[in-house]
């Protein structure tokens, strides 16, 4: 199990946000934080303390506002880590490529292998060609419906109809090297984790997995150590004490020992 480091970037700035607020209407969101740091600031900082494979999210849509700006910031942070972090955020097969060639080590893709609420497998297994499975990583951030989780794409906005499951992880083992999932309802509330998503991932076997979202307090690490059977990495965002929380930085050294 190993800490991965995050950087969100909405509206041109380094931000946490309450993941289930985000709306491209008027590129709208509920702010945890908004830093004054560059990107470069918290790359910079992870490379320094040894922490691979955090993830670059770019939160605003393509042709939006503040797209373009959002780019600025991931370049920043790619120029300061080549190779240390993954990015993603409307990745497809025009982009995936120059973000790998810009200094990320994967590239993360959710809405693009979706069509129709379903996966267009013609898609996914072009773009796994096109960068290799071993530098692509499948978002399949979920939401509840019911007693069910359903992964959801467009920047946690659309209701899919692929449930997630340890079924469809094993499907899509094939075509890519890693998993991350944020569960949306709790993401950037700081308020516990979802323990049926981390069970879940807990008995994929042979893929590298991230889980993201409700992390507060180390007592929930410690959870997704023993029901993640030491095989599910994490993020932490909002309750982290870069971003404005009580969990320290510092402490998640060891976490990676």
């Amino acid at each position: 199990m190993k800490f991965r480091p995050c950087i969100d970037i909405h509206n041109g700035c380094v931000k946490q946000i309450v993941g289930g607020s985000l709306t491209d209407n008027e590129n709208q969101a509920k702010n945890n934080f908004v830093s004054e740091k560059k990107a470069d600031f918290y790359a910079n900082m992870y490379k320094k303390d040894g922490f691979k494979g955090g993830h670059i999210i770019i939160l605003n849509p393509a042709g939006s506002t503040y797209y373009n700006e959002d780019i600025e910031q991931a370049k920043l942070a790619l120029a300061a880590y080549p190779g240390g972090m993954q990015i993603g955020g409307g990745v497809n097969t025009d982009n995936a490529e120059k973000y790998l060639d810009m200094g990320a080590s994967h590239v993360i893709v959710t809405s693009y292998v979706f069509r129709d609420g379903i996966i267009d497998y013609d898609r996914l297994k072009n773009l796994s060609h096109l960068v290799g499975k071993e530098r692509l990583v499948l978002d399949l951030s979920c939401r509840s419906d019911g007693n069910d989780y359903y992964v959801v794409t467009d920047r946690w906005q659309k209701m899919t109809k692929e449930k997630f499951d340890s079924e469809l992880l094993e499907k899509l083992g094939s075509y890519c090297d890693e998993f991350l999932v944020h569960a949306v309802d709790v993401e950037g509330k700081s308020s516990g984790i979802e323990k049926n998503v981390v069970e879940t991932l807990g008995k994929l076997e042979d893929k590298a997995v991230t889980y993201a979202g409700g992390i507060h307090s180390m007592k929930d690490i410690s959870f997704i150590r023993e029901k993640g059977n030491g095989r599910v990495d994490f993020t932490i965002g909002s309750a982290l004490d870069l971003f404005g929380g009580k969990i320290k930085y510092a402490n998640l050294k060891m976490c990676n020992v």
